[in-house]
């Protein structure tokens, strides 16, 4: 900027009329688009280039491009996760030296003096990420500069033109989450599958549901909902492992190693595991009900999501596919869960199974009605009632050792 109060005379002549810079200028290019099916990637970022190279001095190139196909709603440190494979398959014809993390991370190695973006959405939507990088970039010596605002004037007019854009951002990706957590509300109220279908069912089309024409991003995905499982042993194996958490209080490994012991009748692809059978047992859809936001899709670890609390869920206000189990039943081996990892010893059942394993005998469930199951332990059938009183519970352990 051109100084209004220069001296009366020349002195540009004189050797401290100027300041010298320490550091030679070096910009980096700073992007981002916000996904790759809804945006093309390939056209958007020579797009943000272009802009951002506005700023730059005659002559002058970038030294490096940093940029992301993440959310802008997303931290540094959740930005760019993306394989390498995925950001190749997208055939940007702009070179990609990392994400917004990456350029944190390699400023002050780089010896960046400019970060430059179209927009300050380019950085993040959330204005205390915007904020946080901004003033650690500017601790690393580098500036940060956007293409959308105006050169010249004060730096109080320049201060507020970018929180202006900053709070114009956030406010936006607050309207978006909004407008999106209420259209999936409503999809799962209507009884629309969110995800893959649990293991006792499969997702079929609902040619109901009402359809929109094919529109700028292409046809909406078809709504879904869940079908009980052509193979009917499977409702028959949800049902069992279910019963055994609440009737029998059996944990996660014994209710495996039951499933293992026959697979013919409890068939899933792979094997059965700890994870599958306390996912089952805990996963509401089994009730008929269709339920959305349990977890958390972002934690910071790639791969994992975070339980939110069942106050968050979303019920369906109607039971809409085929139940394996009551909303009754599925609320008691919730209980019984908790009881377990709370170190509550197992119940009567469980100790019948302790005696039958060790003389090599095997407690299976034939049938069941509200009252009374059969059980067949080795050879022998039994009749139990549900629950089992502890005064019987010692008479069925000394006539399996009579018998054996």
């Amino acid at each position: 900027m051109t100084n209004p109060f220069a001296p009366p005379i020349d002195l540009s002549h004189l050797p401290n009329y100027r300041q010298a810079d320490a550091r030679p200028r070096r910009a980096v290019f700073l992007g981002r688009v916000s996904t790759k099916d809804h945006q093309n990637p390939a056209s958007s970022i020579p797009r943000q280039v272009v802009l951002a190279s506005e700023r730059l001095e005659e002559g002058e190139e970038f030294v490096a491009y940093f940029w992301d196909v993440e959310s802008g709603m997303l931290p540094p440190d959740l930005r760019g996760l993306g394989p390498q494979e995925m950001y190749d398959a997208l055939a940007v014809p702009t070179p990609r030296d990392g994400g917004l993390q990456d350029l944190v991370d390699r400023a002050e190695q780089l010896g960046v003096t400019h970060v430059l973006a179209e927009r300050s959405d380019r950085m993040a939507r959330a204005m205390l990420t915007s904020l946080t990088v901004e003033h650690e970039l500017e601790r690393l010596g580098a500036e940060v500069v956007y293409a959308n605002e105006p050169v010249g004037g004060t730096k109080s007019g320049q201060l507020r033109s970018r929180r202006y854009g900053q709070v114009e951002a956030e406010v936006y990706r607050t309207v978006l989450n909004e407008m999106s957590m209420g259209g999936q509300i409503q999809h799962a109220i209507n009884g629309w599958n969110h995800g893959y279908a649990p293991y006792p069912y499969i997702t079929l089309i609902d040619e109901n549901a009402p359809a929109r024409e094919k529109g700028r991003f292409g046809a909406d995905r078809p709504k879904k909902k869940l079908a009980p499982h052509p193979d009917s042993r499977r409702f028959d194996a949800a049902r069992e492992l279910c019963r055994l958490r609440r009737e029998e209080h059996l944990k996660g490994p014994d209710i495996v190693a039951i499933l293992k012991a026959e697979p013919d009748r409890y068939p899933i692809e792979g094997e059965w595991t700890y994870n599958r059978v306390e996912g089952l047992v805990s996963n509401p859809k089994l009730t008929g009900y269709q339920v959305y936001n349990r977890r958390a899709s972002r934690t910071g670890r790639a791969g994992f999501s975070r339980r939110n609390p069942i106050s968050q869920w979303v019920w369906s206000p109607k039971v809409v596919h085929k139940p394996v189990v009551s909303l009754e039943e599925w609320m008691q081996a919730q209980e019984v869960t908790a009881g377990l990892r709370a170190g509550v010893e197992g119940g009567p059942l469980l100790r019948i199974r302790a005696a039958a394993s060790r003389l090599g005998l095997t407690v299976t469930a034939v049938s069941s009605n509200a009252t009374h199951t059969l059980y067949r332990i080795g050879t022998r059938q039994i009749v139990l009632p549900s629950p089992v009183p502890d005064t019987l519970v010692q008479q069925v352990i000394e006539d399996m050792g009579s018998a054996a």
